[in-house]
């Protein structure tokens, strides 16, 4: 799918796409992932398949939804400003600040471009590391990597949270609605089935996420 980028957009925001090595058994599974989810039916795409590694499972699709959120965000960019999103919310009732706990340990008040630019390099960060998101066969995953994980969706969800409040009108001029509502669709299905975002996180787009989801239950 093409995406019309604009020539203002801050490539310093846009992630470079974060890509799971071939040959590796991730690598097969991501192929999995992408064959079910061609079949439509997201709650069965989501579920771990026979015989799989939790971990891994849930490590390959966090790369997933990184890249898809990356370019998500990267369409909408241009409308995403120091001026037009001087804090970083979702709606009226919900405003994030950013901490990571090493480099920026007491929570800084920014504006939206610049709390998506430190969250997803953030993210690269660990999806990078080899020790937290091993792509070699036979080396562990740590022993919190669940923990890590559910750190690194809980963040990524306030991405899609502030595409929806803030910017929908222009993910609609752009005709990219359809593949918004999908994305964050699979994503929503896929941190339910292994209880990966608590309820109260998922608040700023709740009545959203019933809708999405009730379709589907019918």
């Amino acid at each position: 799918m093409s995406f019309p980028f604009s020539g203002s957009r801050s490539s310093k925001t846009f992630k470079p796409k974060k890509n799971i090595p071939e040959g590796t058994h991730q690598y097969e599974l991501m192929k999995h992932a992408a064959a079910t989810l061609g079949s439509g039916n997201l709650r069965l795409a989501v579920m771990l398949p026979e015989g799989e590694d939790l971990n891994e499972w849930v490590a390959v699709n966090t790369v997933d939804f990184f890249n898809q959120i990356n370019m998500l965000y990267g369409t909408i960019t241009e409308f995403c400003t120091e001026d037009s999103c001087s804090i970083m919310s979702a709606g009226p009732k919900y405003e994030y600040h950013w901490a990571d706990g090493h480099t920026v340990k007491k929570p800084i008040k920014c504006s939206a471009p610049k709390y998506i630019d430190y969250l997803m390099t953030w993210v690269q960060d660990q999806l990078d590391d080899e020790t937290l998101f091993p792509s070699k066969i036979g080396v562990p995953f740590p022993k919190n990597f669940q923990s890590i994980a559910k750190t690194i969706l809980k963040r990524l969800f306030r991405v899609y949270a502030h595409i929806y409040h803030q910017h929908f009108s222009e993910v609609v001029q752009l005709g990219e609605e359809a593949h918004l509502n999908t994305s964050f669709k699979h994503f929503i299905f896929f941190v339910q089935e292994f209880s990966l975002i608590e309820r109260r996180e998922l608040a700023p787009l709740q009545e959203l996420i019933d809708k999405l989801t009730a379709k589907e239950q019918r």
